[in-house]
């Protein structure tokens, strides 16, 4: 079994409203605050003010919630506003330049009248991330699902009213 394949999790939720909508809520994430468990801020930094690939930006987590309370650079990896076939994705790294920790993002595609919208997270393969996922990645893998599927139910919440 090889132990790349698990560095991650995601999530799915449908939302009845149009990708576009979807969009503009997940892309903008000076908003994570509002539906994050553990990212209660975000700012655009280094002169970013909107979603663009290498746009930088920095979150401000309380792990699980309950600390520790630390900033993290992040840079936007992949910037896909829906298009034609009305598919989108919104992606960005954690960590600093080529040292990413991990990888989050959204991806959106229409599904039954309205959107079905993907959270997920990829761990970087090195060998110290590798040690530390066989260790407590069941656990950490668990409290991100959760925190994802608050964060997409408390999304689907505002997109919906």
């Amino acid at each position: 079994m090889s132990l790349l394949k698990p560095l991650g999790g995601e999530v799915s939720v449908h939302m009845k409203a149009p990708v576009e909508d979807v969009w503009a809520l997940v892309s903008d994430v000076t908003r994570i605050g509002e539906f994050s468990p553990e990212t209660f801020e975000a700012q655009w930094t280094h002169g970013a003010t909107g979603p663009a690939v290498g746009a930088r930006f920095k979150g401000h987590v309380k792990r699980n919630g309950v600390g520790p309370v630390y900033w993290t650079p992040c840079t936007v990896t992949k910037c896909v506003e829906p298009g034609s076939n009305g598919q989108a994705v919104f992606e960005f790294a954690v960590g600093l330049d080529d040292n990413a920790i991990n990888t989050w993002g959204y991806r959106m595609a229409p599904e039954n009248g309205g959107t079905r919208v993907t959270e997920y997270f990829r761990l970087t393969p090195a060998w110290y991330i590798r040690g530390y996922w066989l260790l407590l990645g069941r656990l950490r893998s668990k409290t991100n699902e959760r925190g994802m599927r608050t964060t997409l139910e408390r999304m689907k919440a505002v997109v919906e009213a």
